[in-house]
């Protein structure tokens, strides 16, 4: 497992950036074990809190990514730079990456409808790329559960060496702990709803208010009953660990490398 490049609140980031997140899943391959590529953020740190499944994929994840600002801005903060790195940014960039290398690549979660259009645009921006398999879980999908382990077996059965796993969180990193564990050279990665995003199923926040770092008030403006609550949550995270950070706290961990 790589060195990590920043610690806040028990998670490791590994990562500095986009290229680099590519750059070490490709190197990973090379090697023979599974592995897992978790994108970091607010929303994550709150749930970690909740729920020791869901912390015990965290401390297996490989390669962990800063998906969010507040994370970008918290590693700031103690003299690390980073770059933010969500799961739908990583998915192009590794197909092409994939494609190049002659890796096949699965894509698992969603529904069938919007597999076969994420699988369309994918194959298009990603000339020669390899789909060897698209798998959309029944709704109640138990990621730990002896239907995972048969996913699991079906996406090592495929041969593809990276699978996408678009479940949302906590789900998606449980499910690729648990297949991690049951296959050989496979790596698992957690994109949220990047495959939605490609295929017109939802519509992602505008590119300027991304690049504005304004995504959490895209989302708060177009859904707020279901992200209210989740976003408060994060806030007064947030808070506290700014707090820290600011006052030097190092009883919070927060810590740079």
């Amino acid at each position: 497992m790589k060195t990590p490049v920043f610690d806040i609140s028990g998670v490791s980031v590994t990562v500095r950036s986009p290229c680099e997140a590519v750059a070490a899943v490709m190197d990973r391959l090379d090697k023979t074990s599974s592995f897992q590529i978790h994108t970091l953020n607010l929303d994550h740190l709150v749930k970690l809190r909740q729920s020791g499944e869901f912390r015990a994929s965290y401390a297996t994840a490989d390669i962990v990514t800063a998906d969010g600002f507040p994370i970008v801005l918290l590693a700031r903060m103690v003299g690390v730079s980073l770059s933010r790195t969500t799961g739908a940014d990583l998915i192009v960039p590794l197909c092409q990456a994939a494609a190049k290398a002659g890796v096949g690549v699965f894509f698992l979660g969603s529904d069938a409808a919007t597999l076969e259009k994420a699988r369309a645009a994918l194959t298009d921006v990603a000339p020669g790329l390899d789909v060897a398999g698209i798998l959309a879980p029944p709704y109640g999908f138990d990621p730990t559960s002896s239907e995972a382990a048969a996913m699991a077996a079906q996406v090592a059965a495929s041969g593809a060496r990276l699978c996408f796993i678009a479940l949302g969180a906590p789900k998606q990193e449980l499910f690729a702990a648990f297949a991690a564990n049951r296959t050989h050279g496979i790596g698992f990665a957690c994109i949220g709803g990047g495959l939605d995003f490609l295929a017109g199923t939802q519509t992602r926040c505008p590119r300027l208010l991304q690049q504005l770092n304004l995504e959490w008030a895209w989302r708060m403006a177009t859904n707020p009953r279901r992200l209210g609550v989740r976003y408060l949550l994060c806030v007064a995270l947030f808070v506290r660990l700014f707090a820290a950070a600011a006052l030097g706290n190092r009883t919070t961990p927060l810590t740079g490398g």
